[in-house]
C-alpha cells in the first residue's frame, strides 16, 4: 500500500510539473506573439490621413497659449499630423523610439507650427508608420506638398460663413484628383477646425476613406475666421 501511495504521489508531482511547464510555455508564446503583432501593427495599416489644421478656428476653440496661436503669425492651414489609418480605426502609441533626433526634427521644420507638435505627432502616430523619424517627417513633407490649398483659404482678409460641403468643394476644385469621400471637414463649436485628406500608403494618390468621411462636420454652416 505504501509503495502504491508513493508511486501515485510521484505521478501526481510529475503531472503538476508538466502542467506548470505547459502554462509557462503558453505564456511565453503569448508574449512572443503579442510582440510580433505589435511590431507588425506598426506597419500594417491601410492608408494615411493628412490633417491640416485651420489655425484661426483651432485657436478660437482650444484654450492655452500655443506658438500656433501667437498674434501676428498669420497662420492659415498648417500640418496637424500624418496619421496611419485602418479602414476602421487607427493605430496609435505603437512600440518604438519615442524621441526623434535633432537631424530628424530638422526635416519637420516649416511643416508643423512648432517643434513640440512635431514631437508629439511622432510619438502618437509616426511610430506606427514603421519608419524612422527622418523618413516619417519626409513623408509628412511629401503629403503636404501633394495638397493645394484653395484660393478661398490662401490669403483671406475677413471672417467667412461657409457650409462644410463648400469647403470640400473648394478643395476638390484646387485638387482635381481629389473626389467626394476622400476627405472630411472637421468643426468644433460651429467653427472650422481642420480638414482631413486621405492618401494611399505610398502618398501617390488620394483615396476613398468612408469612415473618415462619415465623421465630417454635420453643421449646415460654420465660421472660418481670418488669420490674425
Amino acid at each position: 500500500m505504501r509503495r502504491r501511495a508513493s508511486r501515485e504521489a510521484s505521478i501526481m508531482k510529475r503531472i503538476a510539473c508538466l502542467y506548470r511547464w505547459t502554462l509557462g510555455a503558453l505564456s511565453l508564446a503569448m508574449i512572443f506573439s503579442t510582440g510580433l503583432a505589435q511590431s507588425a501593427g506598426a506597419r500594417d495599416f491601410d492608408f494615411y490621413v493628412l490633417a491640416l489644421s485651420w489655425s484661426p478656428g483651432f485657436c478660437e476653440s482650444v484654450e492655452g497659449a500655443r506658438a500656433q496661436c501667437e498674434p501676428g503669425r498669420g497662420h492659415g492651414f498648417v500640418v496637424h499630423g500624418l496619421w496611419p489609418q485602418y479602414e476602421q480605426g487607427y493605430p496609435s502609441d505603437c512600440p518604438g523610439p519615442r524621441t526623434p533626433s535633432r537631424v530628424a526634427l530638422e526635416k519637420a521644420q516649416g511643416l508643423f507650427p512648432d517643434e513640440g507638435l512635431a514631437r508629439y505627432e511622432w510619438r502618437k502616430h509616426g511610430v506606427c508608420s514603421g519608419k524612422s523619424p527622418s523618413d516619417y517627417f519626409a513623408d509628412v513633407a511629401r503629403a503636404r506638398a501633394a495638397v493645394t490649398i484653395p484660393p478661398l483659404f490662401a490669403e483671406p482678409t475677413s471672417d467667412q460663413r461657409i457650409a462644410p460641403i463648400d469647403v470640400e468643394r473648394a478643395f476638390y476644385a484646387a485638387n482635381p484628383r481629389l473626389r467626394p469621400g476622400m476627405m472630411a471637414v472637421s468643426c468644433r463649436r460651429g467653427v472650422l477646425d481642420e480638414v482631413r485628406i486621405c492618401l494611399s500608403k505610398d502618398l501617390r494618390e488620394f483615396r476613398a476613406c468612408p469612415e473618415v468621411a462619415r465623421r465630417g462636420c454635420r453643421a449646415r454652416e460654420i465660421s472660418a475666421p481670418a488669420p490674425l
